[in-house]
């Protein structure tokens, strides 16, 4: 039998192992961009010692290299918040357009997943629901990995695609909306007092691909809060009450962030502002047609390859938004 404490202790081991991870790479990080900058100086010295125009293409290539990882570096620094560190738990919902917002989210999930990937991040998808003919109406993703939140907490808001529409014959310009909310997987047990009489626990049977079990019961669950208006969902677990304890820690995490943000008496950046899906509250364009350009609102941060941001080429938005919040700047 454990002793009271045990899973304490483990928890706080767990932790201090994390921390450790985290100084460890942080020392590495450093020791690798002192390695380039010596290369990048020895290659400066052996082209003016030997004046071969042939190693200016070398030199440029390393000093760019380490200009890329000095910037990096950089932006890390700028992750201090309380959370930063902390996993994310990311939700898109189609908002206005139809067919056309429910295959938007599905893009957006599919680029949310890419970038996620090229980071080394692992993705577990918590709950989805279907559009009717394609996309999704709705997905919420867990995105683990060293300060996933802090980086994806520049992606909350509504996000706009102009484009010729695949489900026009006329083959119109269609405009989308969908928004995305992030907020970061507090771990352990959060001291937040819900009463029963509060929230409503509503189960369905999962949709997704989940062997045997999963699909032929009701495992997955909808909690509803009714004084906040708040809905969690969780369908991922084989168990009705494995997915009921996440879907409750979902809910314990969105009520502390809600808590912190009344005790500040302003917007915070944890969660950023509620806006209405649809025109005017857009904090990035992605424009398919008449030309191609992705520009965030905030930032004017702007790329005319919309492919490449689609694919998980997030982080020159990501930065520019730290960037800019670092000055002083509101979401």
């Amino acid at each position: 039998m454990e002793e009271p404490g045990f899973w304490d202790d483990a928890e706080k081991a767990q932790k201090t192992v994390k921390e450790l991870k985290g100084f460890k790479d942080a020392v590495e990080t450093y020791q690798k961009l002192e390695t380039a900058y010596e290369d990048v100086e020895t290659l400066l010295e052996m082209g003016y010692e030997e004046h071969d125009p042939e190693l200016i293409p070398e030199i440029e290539e390393s000093l760019n290299e380490f200009i890329r990882e000095l910037e990096d570096l950089r932006i890390t620094t700028l992750l201090s918040g309380e959370y930063d560190k902390n996993n994310a738990i990311l939700t898109l919902h189609a908002g206005a357009g139809g067919t056309e917002s429910c295959d938007w989210a599905g893009m957006l999930c599919r680029m949310y997943e890419r970038w996620a990937d090229k980071k080394g991040f692992s993705v577990q998808t918590l709950d989805y629901l279907d559009g009717e003919e394609a996309g999704l109406k709705s997905v919420t993703l867990e995105i683990a990995g060293e300060n996933a939140y802090g980086y994806l907490r520049s992606e909350h808001g509504v996000h706009r695609l102009v484009r010729i529409s695949p489900f026009n014959a006329a083959g119109k310009r269609q405009t989308s909306f969908v928004s995305c909310d992030v907020m970061p997987d507090i771990e352990g047990d959060i001291d937040i007092d819900i009463d029963d009489k509060d929230i409503r626990i509503d189960t369905y049977r999962s949709s997704g691909a989940g062997g045997q079990h999963i699909n032929k019961t009701s495992s997955a669950i909808r909690i509803t809060h009714f004084p906040t208006g708040i809905v969690v969902t969780c369908q991922n677990e084989r168990s009705q009450f494995q997915n009921k304890d996440k879907a409750m820690q979902m809910l314990k995490a969105k009520l502390y962030m809600l808590k912190e943000q009344e005790n500040r008496a302003k917007e915070s950046a944890i969660r950023g502002e509620s806006k209405e899906i649809g025109w005017g509250s857009q904090i990035r364009s992605y424009v398919m047609q008449p030309y191609t350009m992705v520009k965030d609102h905030r930032t004017n941060e702007e790329s005319g390859n919309v492919g490449a941001v689609l694919d998980g080429n997030l982080d020159p938005f990501i930065n520019a938004y730290l960037k800019w919040q670092s000055l002083g700047n509101e979401s």
